[in-house]
């Protein structure tokens, strides 16, 4: 893969500018607000929201995302188009996407168009100030987004047109969520007719981020009526109890995906082969299946750890 090169004349000229007096300090804060718009920040947020605060709020909060996530990279592979450090020797790249990776390596590093940190601090900021409805987290919702994005640019790692268009999405996906649930009361119905929209990108999608997403939304759709049926784990505004969760839910998720990749030679989990990417959904799905749906189980045995303190 090569991409494409296009932007518009003031692009490279703000990277640069931006990047004329990077220091450690400046590119450290930048960092973390990136890391706010990643996946660990996404996973940290909609499990304290499901696992702990608004189990509801926490299920509509995170069909926002998945679809978010799945949407980004189906434009991605039709757009194609290179990061601003490939073709711009001015611009530097302050923190590649995989580290481990050459940042060169357009396979590994990703497409630019558009901007999935800024898509997803638009999706889960904005999709809490929406359903919340309260005036502090309106602000959030458009102080975080700008901040994330302009992040983006500074770091060299995307045009401002990338920025501008992932939070487009995310904005769209915000309303188009509430809207979808309105005109379809079924939930599983409306989770079914947005899996098979994002389909299509099976047959011309030739990135991991596509396969990895495509396997997070369907381990999620299947997860909620597994845990409605069969779970009914109840919410918790205890501290104790949150960190016990989100603790215990971060290391299911890391031990789960790390076990699955196991029986597989690491040279298949790291081509581009339709094996590969059919072994990195089912993995990614099973994963979210059993931290969504089965790792809520264990809550129940909460009352047992915190019954002296209840006495």
């Amino acid at each position: 893969m090569s991409g494409r090169t296009f932007y518009l004349p003031f692009e490279p000229v703000l990277i640069e500018l931006l990047q004329r007096h990077a220091n450690e300090f400046t590119i450290m804060i930048m960092s973390f607000f990136t890391w706010c718009g990643e996946e660990a920040f996404m996973i940290l947020v909609l499990g304290f929201l499901y696992w702990c605060w608004d189990k509801e709020l926490g299920k509509k909060a995170g069909t926002s995302i998945v679809v978010a996530l799945t949407l980004g990279p189906l434009i991605k592979n039709i757009a194609l188009r290179r990061r601003p450090y490939f073709d711009h020797p001015d611009i530097q790249c302050l923190r590649p996407v995989k580290k481990e990776a050459d940042l060169y390596d357009i396979a590994a590093q990703g497409f630019s168009f558009p901007s999935m940190h800024s898509a997803n601090s638009v999706t889960v900021f904005g999709t809490l100030a929406y359903r919340g409805k309260k005036k502090p987290l309106l602000l959030i919702a458009l102080v975080m987004p700008f901040l994330i994005g302009l992040s983006r640019i500074y770091l060299g790692v995307h045009y401002p047109t990338d920025v501008c268009a992932g939070w487009l999405l995310g904005a769209i996906v915000v309303f188009l969520v509430p809207f979808l649930e309105e005109k379809i009361p079924k939930r599983w119905v409306m989770h079914l007719i947005l899996f098979i929209a994002v389909l299509p990108g099976v047959f011309y999608c030739k990135t991991n981020d596509y396969f990895t997403c495509i396997g997070i939304m369907a381990g999620f759709f299947l997860a909620l009526p597994f845990e409605e049926r069969f779970v009914h784990f109840e919410e918790t505004k205890r501290i104790p109890c949150i960190i016990l969760r989100l603790l215990g839910g971060g290391l299911v998720y890391v031990a789960v995906n790390t076990l699955l990749k196991l029986p597989f030679p690491k040279e298949l989990l790291e081509s581009t082969s339709s094996a590969a990417f059919l072994i990195r959904s089912l993995r990614y799905a099973i994963d979210i299946f059993i931290a969504i749906g089965i790792y809520p189980l264990v809550f129940r045995y909460e009352k047992l750890i915190f019954k002296k303190e209840e006495a």
